[in-house]
């Protein structure tokens, strides 16, 4: 498919009531990051932050994304790396209103494993490897890999892979944590929709108050009472917790309170 500014979407996108899935489509160059796709996943943002929902993300052709388009990075200066291009969109997503998902075949490389880490969970095929390969191009990985990695695998391995070139493929991701699941890539997909029904089973506003608890930092005990007290105001909690407690009551009938 074309890309923006000469026919058509770089990222393909479908709605439903409950989620959003986005595949990155520029197949012929391993889904490498350019400003078009920039810019449509910030409209996907846009419409979540608008409507929150689900996100589902994931690559065409075998491929996440194998990093940033290298042909736009070597025409970048200054006054560009200030402008944060790829950080400011990745923080967008980090901070989406409700859970994000990546499902991760093939290479995640560079901003492309950025994107998978700025995600809530990733769930990887065989093939997947993560790598942050900027520093052997004379740069950082500059859209969050530096802290986010480290809080994901710690500061060793962290060091590792920015510092030292070390990939980590799909098991090794999976042992470190930085992976859910390794699902082999016929099912990566539905696999994935599966982690985002059991999601959708949950109160939407349960979720989202959830996560920017968990995403605070330092934590704080009153953030935790006072994201309850939302919650335990809310018709959702009442309904739910009367249905578990009137399917409590069939299961044992002869119960008394």
């Amino acid at each position: 498919m074309p890309e923006s500014g000469a026919g058509g979407p770089v990222v393909l996108v479908e709605e439903a009531a409950d989620r959003t899935v986005v595949t990155l489509h520029r197949p012929d160059v391993r889904n490498a990051i350019n400003e078009a796709m920039v810019r449509e996943l910030h409209d996907v943002c846009a419409r979540l932050e608008d409507r929150p929902r689900l996100l589902l993300l994931t690559g065409a052709g075998g491929t996440f994304a194998a990093g940033a388009d290298i042909g736009e990075l070597r025409e970048r200066g200054r006054d560009q790396a200030l402008q944060g291009i790829n950080s400011r969109l990745f923080d967008r997503i980090a901070r989406l209103p409700l859970p994000t998902v990546a499902a991760v075949d093939g290479y995640a490389l560079g901003g492309g494993a950025e994107l998978a880490y700025a995600c809530d969970v990733r769930l990887a095929s065989p093939s997947a490897r993560f790598g942050n390969p900027e520093p052997g191009l004379g740069i950082l990985a500059a859209a969050g890999a530096c802290w986010r990695l480290r809080d994901l695998v710690g500061a060793s391995v962290a060091k590792q892979v920015l510092l030292a070139g070390r990939r980590l493929d799909a098991e090794e991701a999976h042992r470190l944590g930085l992976v859910a699941e390794v699902v082999p890539s016929a099912g990566l997909l539905t696999r994935a929709h599966a982690l985002l029904d059991r999601m959708s089973r949950s109160g939407a506003l349960a979720l989202r108050l959830t996560k920017l608890v968990a995403d605070a930092p330092g934590g704080h005990p009153v953030v935790d009472d006072l994201a309850q007290a939302v919650l335990f105001e809310s018709g959702d909690k009442d309904a739910r917790m009367d249905a578990f407690l009137a399917g409590e009551r069939v299961a044992t009938p002869g119960r008394t309170s």
